[in-house]
């Protein structure tokens, strides 16, 4: 599902990927980005590659290479820090999974 997408020259997100209510870059806050985090790490996440042409109003090439930038290195790497968390906190899942039953 698409969650950040250039169309009319400027970066629109949204946070539901069942609602087609888009949003304009610009009004992006750290609650969204939050919450666009937890989406990225949980589900299909996909957006428009980052192309500086397309995004004539400044503030939203700003803000979308940004975002895009984060959240590419993020879905490159998203298994291998998957990983690396479960086995951080294997031992204590284990602990307490088998004290649970």
């Amino acid at each position: 599902m698409t969650y950040l997408k250039i169309e009319n020259n400027k970066g629109f997100y949204r946070l539901d990927g069942t609602k087609q209510e888009w949003l304009e870059l610009d009004q992006i806050g750290k609650d969204d980005l939050i919450k666009l985090l937890s989406i990225a790490t949980t589900q299909d996440f996909s957006m428009d590659e980052y192309k500086n042409e397309l995004l004539m109003n400044p503030a939203h090439n700003i803000i979308y290479k940004n975002i895009y930038g984060k959240f590419s290195e993020l879905l490159s790497n998203k298994t291998r820090f998957q990983d690396s968390v479960n086995s951080m906190y294997k031992t204590a899942i284990d602990k307490y999974t088998v004290e649970l039953k």
